[in-house]
């Protein structure tokens, strides 16, 4: 019975490719879900990802902590502060409340277990021609919005246009390359592509989709503190302004048997406290306020867990390793200021910060040094370049400096007892190259303009870790003047890129793409709340950033990555700092899980310990 229909969509399938372009014959897919290269780990007919328990249990509380403030509801705009969540708040999947056409490789949401891959949430299924120049979205019939209306294609085209017009700069950056919209019925629509682009089909299944009749008569950029309507798992049951968010289970939820969320979103309540001094969330943890921690101080994980609960074994104290590509975290200089503009001044600054004294000291061995913008990941640049990575890098040989084929990119080391005069006299000479002289006065140019500058935090712990690299551009002339300001300021300026220096991250994943174009693309220097923190405009980097988004293969993504990486190492833009290849996870001694999968923490297939028997 179900052939017929089946055909009928495989005929209207290929009408529709011979109307999209010349390119009419190509192969037409239709599948379960997209894996970017290769093949998908999980089959047509999958009952649930490996890493979940099916059979968990349903019920209980859920109580976490985000950093922060917020205010307002709406993520998808530039305006306001949104919830900021820590990564519990991101790992348990109640930050958004809109669900996306599939799930499992965006930036917070892998599927766990494989790279690049992706299975349909909204979308049923999706088609697509196997030179990448369209992609056909088929939606579910019983997708629906909280208030019970159908989920449809008119919804998916709204929410397409109103995010690039009205949302987030980087909603117009990572749906761009659309050439028309198509809706082919009220479940399916077609996205045909400006040029082929096999990246383009996994930004476009990560679409938020939001709900036409809601959002048609609203100002989509004002700040609210109204829950939206949504789809997801949960919705949003309480607001204190800036304080707290209280989240209830959707016990109908139209998503809760298919198979991507099955022995996902156990908690029927997620509670959410805000907190603006990570001492006094510490502290709040410590009496039971909320159920877990990830600790991002290496100080407190040597030092601070022995309180208590974790001595009575009411508190779980664990080290969780994962293969996840760590964040790029660095002190980033801001290109956009004349005294960064040159490299020799780039590169003396990072020879004066002393990683392993601060490893030793202040973090007590915990960290690795940071030596590429994708730590822990296949795709960091090391020794010297070789097959693809040279291939890459060979296209522009004229125009970049013959020590990136010659020399490996190397990073200043010490003895972790202070910056040794040999480095001292190595950022001296540099800063001379550049035009700065030291005199009585400190470091002075040709016009007698100091070289000094700020650099911009929001945390006030950073203050003690960065003090001593402001004494160490001291010993050489430099004034550096550290500054905290509240996070509303401090995303006010990031936005406008009011800063000397920053110490900021940038989220990386396990599949590089259209992120790395917001990150490091010279078209992104200007966009008003973008993320092109350190300016970067190098002709270079942007052309293999066009190449990473039309590789063909993982091999090639790799290649291209690590391309990408040199290059940006040997500029100096960011001075690189540390990174960890493990979660530091406290939690009380009430819940269970199956398995940490290897690329995400999962806290999503967690339960409630004592429910109901579960194997």
């Amino acid at each position: 019975m179900d052939r017929v229909p089946h055909l009928m969509r495989l005929v209207l399938a290929i009408l529709s490719c011979l109307m999209v372009s010349p390119a009419a014959w190509a192969t037409i897919r239709e599948s379960h879900g997209y894996a970017q290269f290769g093949t998908l780990k999980y089959p047509q007919g999958f009952t649930h990802f490996d890493w979940v328990n099916p059979k968990a249990p349903k019920g209980g509380r859920l109580r976490l902590m985000a950093s922060g403030t917020f205010d307002t509801l709406n993520p998808y705009t530039f305006k306001g502060t949104s919830p900021s969540a820590t990564a519990s708040f991101f790992n348990y999947g109640v930050s958004e409340l809109n669900e996306p056409l599939m799930v499992g490789s965006g930036l917070y949401d892998p599927s766990g277990d494989e790279p690049a891959s992706s299975y349909g949430l909204i979308a049923e299924s999706v088609e697509y021609s196997d030179n990448f120049s369209w992609v056909v979205f088929n939606l579910r019939k019983a997708a629906r919005f909280h208030d019970g209306q159908a989920i449809t294609a008119y919804d998916v085209a709204f929410s397409y246009r109103l995010l690039r017009k009205e949302g987030h700069p980087q909603y117009r950056t990572s749906l761009k390359g659309v050439k028309r919209v198509d809706i082919l019925n009220r479940h399916r629509i077609r996205f045909v592509f400006d040029q082929p682009d096999p990246l383009l089909v996994t930004r476009l299944g990560e679409l938020p989709v939001l709900p036409q009749h809601y959002w048609k008569d609203r100002d989509f950029k004002a700040t609210t503190y109204e829950p939206p309507l949504g789809s997801g798992p949960y919705r949003i049951a309480q607001v204190i302004p800036g304080r707290r968010l209280v989240f209830e289970r959707v016990k109908d939820w139209w998503g809760k048997d298919l198979a991507v969320n099955r022995g996902k979103y156990n908690f029927d309540r997620v509670e959410v406290e805000f907190y603006r001094d990570e001492t006094v969330a510490f502290e709040a943890f410590k009496v039971g306020e909320f159920d877990f921690y990830i600790e991002h101080q290496a100080k407190n994980w040597a030092t601070a867990y022995s309180f208590p609960a974790v001595t009575r074994g009411d508190v779980i104290r664990a080290e969780i390793a994962h293969q996840i590509p760590t964040q790029t975290q660095a002190l980033f200089m801001n290109g956009r200021r004349p005294i960064f503009a040159e490299r020799q001044v780039r590169q003396a600054l990072g020879l004066l910060f002393d990683f392993e004294w601060t490893n030793r000291a202040l973090f007590y061995g915990a960290y690795r040094r940071s030596e590429s913008y994708y730590p822990n990941s296949e795709f960091a640049a090391s020794g010297l370049p070789e097959g693809g990575e040279w291939l890459a890098l060979s296209a522009y040989r004229d125009s970049l400096p013959a020590e990136i084929f010659s020399e490996p990119i190397t990073f200043p080391r010490t003895a972790g007892r202070g910056i040794p005069r040999k480095t001292l006299r190595k950022a001296l000479a540099l800063l001379g190259e550049a035009g700065w002289k030291l005199s009585e006065s400190g470091l002075r140019n040709k016009r007698g303009e100091a070289l000094q500058f700020e650099i911009l935090l929001v945390n006030p712990r950073l203050e003690r870790i960065l003090q001593p690299y402001v004494q160490n551009l001291a010993r050489v002339g430099i004034e550096a003047r550290l500054r905290t300001v509240d996070a509303s300021q401090y995303k006010q300026r990031l936005d406008h890129y009011d800063y000397d220096m920053i110490l900021t991250t940038l989220a990386q994943s396990l599949s590089p793409g259209q992120e790395q174009w917001l990150y490091f693309h010279s078209s992104q220097v200007g966009v008003e709340g973008g993320r092109n923190y350190a300016g970067i405009a190098n002709p270079a980097v942007d052309d293999l950033l066009s190449r990473l988004l039309q590789a063909k293969s993982r091999d090639e993504q790799i290649a291209v990555t690590r391309a990408i990486d040199r290059i940006l190492l040997w500029n100096h833009y960011t001075i690189p700092n540390w990174h960890i290849g493990h979660h530091r996870l406290a939690y009380r001694n009430r819940f269970a899980y199956k398995t940490t999968p290897p690329y995400t923490l999962g806290l999503r297939a967690w339960w409630l310990k004592g429910l109901e028997k579960v194997e």
